[in-house]
């Protein structure tokens, strides 16, 4: 069993989904830490992620456990979970009552990640999705604001009010990203 705790670990399970996603021909593309550290941040050190096209998830499925991996169909309706190596890797197709769609996985770019090319969630769905899981019982600014210092410049600052909008708890972000002045690019700050 791999050591969760071991980046090396998590990065070799998510190369190995990543190559099994491709081969089966599942959209998808990698979110959640993975992405942040794909795009220049630091990677989580709990699970990898990746969306998946709502249509897909049973294409994706179907590829790991004919792959020999361990499934799991957990109560909450917008995710599966798949263990690869003792590794936990979430297959999300749903992100905040939005199925994960063809216009989400456009704006994903082909990256090199670890030695492996796919797609990789854009640093605007990425902080849309971060700011959206905001609420009364969770409302800790610190990992937000470090992917935001981090991928600053990768990120369509409209897109994420207009996707947001609704949340009072980004709302709040927002303003607080703009009073640091990190939520603008180097040309609106001249």
């Amino acid at each position: 069993m791999t050591d969760n705790s071991e980046p090396g670990g998590l990065l070799a399970s998510m190369k190995h989904i990543a190559a099994l996603l491709i081969k089966a021909n599942v959209r998808f593309a990698l979110a959640g830490s993975a992405a942040v550290y794909a795009r220049g941040g630091t990677f989580g050190q709990h699970d990898v992620d990746f969306v998946v096209h709502v249509d897909d998830v049973a294409k994706a499925l179907e590829a790991a456990m004919e792959a020999g991996l361990s499934v799991e169909r957990p109560p909450e309706e917008w995710l599966v979970k798949v263990y690869e190596q003792g590794n936990l890797v979430d297959l999300i197709f749903r992100c905040h009552d939005h199925p994960v769609d063809d216009a989400m996985l456009a704006r994903a770019d082909i990256m090199m990640v670890a030695a492996v090319e796919m797609p990789v969630l854009s640093a605007s769905d990425l902080l849309i999705a971060k700011l959206l899981t905001l609420s009364t019982h969770h409302c800790d600014f610190a990992e937000p604001l470090l992917m935001v210092r981090v991928l600053r410049e990768q990120i369509d600052w409209d897109l994420v009010r207009t996707a947001t909008k609704n949340s009072p708890y980004a709302e709040a972000f927002l303003l607080l990203a703009k009073r640091l002045d990190i939520s603008s690019t180097a040309e609106e700050r001249l």
